[in-house]
C-alpha cells in the first residue's frame, strides 16, 4: 500500500490536531469504509445529492455525495474522518487524488502530479488560463529568483511557492494551481465559502 506523510497529510488537512496526529490519523488505523460510510450516514452528515457543481477529472462532483463516491469508486488507497470532515484518496496512474468534503459535501477536490516537472506546470497553466482567463498570482519567491528555474529551485528548497488562482464569473467554485516544496506540483478545484452554507457545510472548508 502507497505511504503517505503525515506532513503532507496536514497540509491538505488543516484541522488535525498535531499532537494527537499518531491516535487520529486513520491513514495509520484506517476505519473499514463500511463502517466509516454508515457512520457518516448515521449521524446525518451525508445529504442526498442535489446537484453535482463541476465534475472534476471525469469523476468527482463537487458539492457532491461523499458516501455515494465511496460506495461507487471503493477502491480508494486510504481514507479519513475527523469530526465533520471526511477524505478519501485515490490513484491516479502515477499521480494521487484528494477528494474532502465537510458535512458529507465534497468541497475540494486536489489532483497531486507525480512527478513535479516545469512542462507539466507551463502546461496546466496555459491550459487553465485558455479556460478561465488570466489568474490571480498569489506565488511567493525570494527578490532573487526571477525566472522559472530560479523559482523552481527556491520552491524544492522549502524557499517559496507557486500559486496560481482562477476564479470564473458567478461560479461557485474556483481553482488553484500550486508547487510547493511539501506537496510538489498540484491542482485543486474547490467550492466556495458562500457555497459550501448554502449547502450545509459551514465553517471553514480550506
Amino acid at each position: 500500500m502507497m505511504k503517505i506523510s503525515g506532513l503532507k497529510i496536514g497540509i491538505l488537512f488543516p484541522w488535525f490536531n498535531y499532537k494527537n496526529r499518531c491516535l487520529q490519523m486513520f491513514f495509520f488505523k484506517p476505519l473499514p469504509i463500511s463502517l466509516a460510510l454508515l457512520l457518516l450516514s448515521l449521524s446525518g452528515l451525508a445529504q442526498a445529492d442535489g446537484s453535482c457543481l463541476l465534475l472534476v477529472f471525469n469523476q468527482y462532483c463537487l458539492a457532491g455525495d461523499i458516501v455515494e463516491l465511496g460506495r461507487r469508486q471503493p477502491d480508494f488507497i486510504h481514507q479519513q474522518r475527523e469530526g465533520d470532515r471526511f477524505a478519501l484518496i485515490y490513484s491516479a496512474s502515477r499521480d494521487l487524488d484528494y477528494v474532502m468534503a465537510n458535512r458529507g459535501r465534497i468541497y475540494k477536490v486536489l489532483r497531486k502530479f507525480e512527478p513535479s516537472t516545469s512542462s507539466r506546470y507551463r502546461e496546466w497553466r496555459n491550459r487553465l488560463t485558455q479556460l478561465y482567463g488570466m489568474p490571480q498570482e498569489e506565488s511567493r519567491f525570494p527578490l532573487q529568483a526571477t525566472g522559472l528555474a530560479a523559482k523552481i529551485s527556491a520552491i524544492r528548497r522549502g524557499e517559496g511557492r507557486a500559486l496560481l488562482r482562477w476564479t470564473p464569473a458567478a461560479s461557485p467554485w474556483h481553482v488553484e494551481l500550486g508547487w510547493t516544496s511539501e506537496m510538489g506540483l498540484h491542482l485543486a478545484y474547490i467550492v466556495t465559502r458562500e457555497q459550501m452554507e448554502l449547502n450545509g457545510g459551514a465553517g471553514s472548508v480550506q
